[in-house]
């Protein structure tokens, strides 16, 4: 394949970012010649697409899209590579819905308008879920009958490509080394831990779907199953409404009653927007006690997402709850925005690397057809 552009779609629940790789080539990282976002309008995706095509022709005056790389949040057992999309691709990623109820339906209201919009050019799916694979057989499994892992009740994990750029990142930089343990907290409206060793996953939060593992905007995180039977057999709740509350009126949100933006909890003195904080850093912390059990130690925590790269409080709460693990934050570097911020008297690496889902998804894309192109 030759030099190329490659257009780039992350629909996210309300937001879609869209960027432009080139040029892109199977061995060499591509430039980012532009990025933005849009909102999603409310019942026109296709005009989502459109606006973010447009803003793309206005910044490079004109470019040749060669292919377009697409984020999809759930692949479920199935998918655990990039895939070129057809029909048949959609049908059964649509199929997966149940199992990210918040993104799924948006990422392929997207795919399907972006396919509408580009039907000359291929376009691929990129999944969270794909980095998790490497996790050990423990890792992936509840505690339920074989029939029902059989049936893909387990652990998948999520907010993978930010994950496989964390540690492409670390690679490059000579901090990830083969037995290197390292637990990365990807931190914004979604929010989940990795353990990885070597680059690799052991361990994550999220598991069957994103609501599990951590609090978050509007997400409850873990959950006692009991209290869901309790919801709907004691309070007549329907499986709908047991949804949308654990998904878009809990976390910061739900016990706040203000906000699910942990800037405004920052900035408010109201004790239930602390109470919210509070319990946040309190989750991070105690799922970061079992990222670092399951890789048997730590060596560096790395900080990323949209409050883990830009929220210094966020990051010095959950390290002074960590010093009995030897970790120690240097406040000037941490304040001031420094990629590391551990002090001298730390035992563990403290990093702050603004993650980059797009490129990997542009990278993705481009290997995927260089392969199709040399079979």
């Amino acid at each position: 394949m030759s030099a190329t552009n490659i257009l780039v779609l992350n629909a996210g629940s309300a937001t879609l970012k869209y960027a432009v790789y080139g040029p892109v080539r199977a061995a060499a990282p591509a430039e980012c010649l532009t990025r933005g976002q849009v909102d999603l309008a409310a019942g026109s995706r296709e005009a989502s697409v459109q606006r973010a095509l447009r803003e793309c022709d206005r910044a490079l005056d004109s470019f040749e899209i060669a292919a377009v790389g697409h984020r999809i949040v759930h692949g479920g057992a199935k998918f655990t590579a990039p895939v070129s999309i057809d029909d048949s691709i959609v049908a059964e990623l649509d199929a997966l819905q149940p199992l990210a109820p918040l993104h799924q339906a948006l990422g392929l209201a997207v795919v399907r308008a972006a396919r509408t919009q580009r039907p000359q050019v291929p376009h691929v799916a990129a999944f969270d879920t794909s980095f998790h694979a490497s996790m050990p057989m423990v890792a992936q499994r509840f505690a339920l009958p074989q029939v029902w892992f059989d049936r893909g009740v387990r652990r998948f994990g999520f907010h993978g490509l930010s994950y496989e750029f964390i540690a492409s990142k670390l690679g490059q930089m000579g901090v990830s080394e083969p037995t290197q343990r390292v637990v990365v907290a990807h931190l914004g409206s979604g929010a989940s831990l990795c353990g990885m060793r070597g680059g690799r996953s052991v361990a994550t939060t999220m598991s069957f779907t994103p609501t599990d593992g951590l609090m978050m905007a509007t997400r409850s995180g873990a959950l006692d199953p009991g209290a869901v039977v309790y919801l709907l057999r004691e309070h007549r709740m329907n499986v709908d409404a047991v949804e949308h509350l654990l998904n878009q009126e809990s976390g910061l949100l739900g016990v706040s009653g203000v906000s699910g933006d942990i800037r405004t909890l920052l900035a408010n003195s109201d004790p239930r927007a602390q109470l919210a904080v509070d319990l946040f850093v309190h989750r991070i912390v105690v799922e970061t006690g079992a990222m670092v059990a399951a890789l048997g130690g730590v060596d560096a925590i790395v900080f990323t997402g949209g409050i883990g790269t830009h929220q210094p409080r966020i990051r010095s709460r959950v390290g002074a709850a960590l010093a009995w693990l030897g970790v120690h934050c240097d406040d000037a570097l941490n304040e001031s925005g420094q990629m590391r911020f551990d002090s001298n008297r730390s035992t563990v690496g403290l990093w702050n690397i603004p993650t980059d889902e797009e490129a990997i998804i542009a990278r993705d894309t481009a290997r995927l057809l260089h392969g199709q192109s040399d079979a």
